[in-house]
């Protein structure tokens, strides 16, 4: 009721400053003429007719195509900066006399105008919802516009500050939500497609599954990012007994493991903006106090940069991780079929994890940090590596991706700070001694083939 209150407000607002304006939406609005209201904007008008322009900013944004979307970011890259010889008088001010007054002016001065723009578009009707998807499409443009770069910051600085976590709520989705927020579940599921309303009731319904999503004031019903967790009895090493159509569901009351086995973000327009880290710690919490018998916290993820790895070893001139006799085995993994064969699943299960644990623990970009951007943020969160999982997901994508391996990362409230600090301080991993003993055979290792096969016990 207050947000419906709000809106209509607003509306009244926007439509009494088109009348004190006189203007409306420009259907045939260029990127150039859209800067030019911009900078009216800009100017400091009234209240109710500054935010009737930002309506009619953003309305003419969403006609505009693509090549007119680009000549806005490149006027909004170019023109709408910070004022260079406010921000000089600034600095040389500063240097002569380094005050808080000063300071405060240099900071304000270097600010660029087009976050004042950007802050004042977000109090239209709607103004949050549209900047989002208009930071979606300026995502779209970076790889070919590396000069919006700056641009593409500002939009990244403010929506972290108004999708900051005191601003998020957070609901488990079940059964009795409205049918527009479960549709929107099934369309941003990004790591196990949900195959229709059936395969979605299996995921949220059954007294064993639980679903959390963190909701926004400003986007009414629109998903933010959501967790799927099933409680079980044991850490598990697989997705298809957890995703199975005939399983059958535990009481919860007899649960001792909740797994984490999907998160995925709804709004690419927010990447940057970290909220998944905040999600998982809640969601252990809210657990925590509805089922006191659960002890232990894990994911079962999957590893997308694995394989894509292992390619680059195979044709590197000088490869850091394959042993000899590798290139066989590993020429036997091409295809979906070799998962089906119990030959090549006993000669592929030594190698695959052996390469996994150094994919994980010695493995590092130019950054020093892990290749894996799943490991990287469960680890940045203070999670360690638990388990690896051999064949996983041996579902096509996941061969593709992975050669079918997923992984658990623990999440042990005691430790979770420490090994957060570890991580963001030196780059260390936090991993079990089970993780750890398949470094055993690494290249330079003394292990023969006939050693690497006993591990597979």
């Amino acid at each position: 009721m207050a947000t419906s209150f709000f809106n209509d407000l607003m509306s009244t607002i926007v439509e009494r400053g088109r009348g004190i304006l006189e203007i409306g939406r420009q259907r045939n609005a260029s990127g150039g003429d859209l800067a030019e209201l911009a900078e009216d904007l800009l100017t400091g008008r009234g209240e109710a007719t500054g935010v009737a322009m930002a309506r009619d900013l953003l309305d003419g944004y969403g006609d505009l195509d693509g090549d007119g979307r680009t000549e806005f970011f490149e006027a909004l890259a170019t023109k709408f900066g910070a004022d260079a010889e406010t921000l000089r008088a600034a600095a040389e001010a500063y240097i002569a006399d380094q005050s808080e007054e000063n300071g405060l002016a240099l900071h304000e001065a270097s600010e660029p105008r087009r976050q004042e723009l950007i802050r004042r578009l977000n109090r239209a009707p709607g103004g949050t919802a549209a900047l989002v998807g208009m930071r979606e499409d300026l995502i779209d443009r970076l790889r070919d516009h590396p000069d919006f770069g700056p641009l593409d910051s500002d939009f990244t600085h403010l929506l972290g500050s108004w999708f900051n976590r005191g601003f998020l709520v957070l609901r488990r989705i079940d059964w009795s939500m409205p049918a527009s927020i479960l549709e929107k579940i099934i369309r941003y599921e990004a790591v196990h497609e949900i195959n229709g309303w059936d395969d979605l009731r299996r995921r949220i319904d059954p007294p064993d599954r639980r679903l959390y999503a963190f909701f926004h004031p400003a986007l009414v019903d629109e998903p933010l990012i959501f967790v799927e967790v099933a409680l079980t009895s044991e850490i598990p090493e697989a997705i298809g007994p957890i995703l199975a159509e005939d399983r059958e569901p535990i009481d919860p009351a007899e649960a001792t493991t909740a797994v984490f086995y999907s998160i995925s973000n709804c709004q690419r327009g927010l990447r940057g903006v970290s909220f998944g880290n905040f999600l998982i710690k809640q969601v252990v919490e809210e657990l925590a106090r509805s089922f006191p018998g659960l002890k232990t916290f894990v994911t079962l993820s999957p590893v997308p940069g694995f394989r894509r790895w292992v390619e680059a070893q195979r044709q590197s001139d000088k490869p850091t991780a394959l042993n000899e006799g590798d290139e066989a085995i590993l020429d036997g993994l091409d295809g979906d079929d070799w998962a089906n064969d119990p030959a090549r699943v006993e000669a592929a299960r030594p190698v695959l994890m052996r390469l996994a644990a150094q994919y994980f623990l010695k493995a590092r970009t130019g950054r020093g940090t892990p290749p894996d951007p799943v490991a990287r943020f469960h680890l940045g969160n203070g999670a360690r590596l638990e388990q690896l999982d051999f064949l996983g997901d041996p579902s096509p994508k996941g061969l593709a991706a992975s050669y079918g391996l997923m992984v658990n990362y623990l999440y042990d409230p005691k430790t979770i700070e420490r090994h957060h600090e570890a991580y963001a301080n030196t780059g260390e991993v936090a991993a079990s001694q089970a993780v750890r003993r398949w470094l055993r055979g690494a290249r330079g290792g003394t292990r023969d083939r006939s050693a690497q096969l006993s591990l597979a016990g």
